[in-house]
């Protein structure tokens, strides 16, 4: 793995909770490094005189009124929670080991 070692892919997997082989490591540290030779690649290319864009495209936005709806009630919007307690969402833990 040429920018990316195995020690940074392993902490990006643990920060979003997946649990790689070691094949799936040295797959996806390759294929970052790659991605990253691309970026560096792309940071030779001059953009002087090219004006900034956020989008490729021309796009407007499209404008409507703000109306205040009626939004659902506790009741409704926990009625499909596996849990609830006290009128809130109960949710697994996944700060802290």
């Amino acid at each position: 793995m040429g920018h990316i070692s195995k020690s940074e892919v392993e902490k990006v997997a643990d920060l979003a909770r997946l649990d790689l082989t070691e094949a799936e490591k040295s797959l996806f540290g390759g294929q970052l490094s790659q991605i990253l030779d691309y970026v560096d690649q792309l940071q030779t290319v001059s953009t002087e005189g090219v004006s900034l864009t956020s989008s490729v495209a021309e796009i407007q936005s499209e404008w409507r009124e703000d109306v205040v709806v009626p939004g659902l009630t506790v009741e409704q919007a926990l009625a499909n929670a596996p849990e609830s307690n006290q009128g809130l969402f109960v949710v697994p833990k996944i700060l802290g080991k």
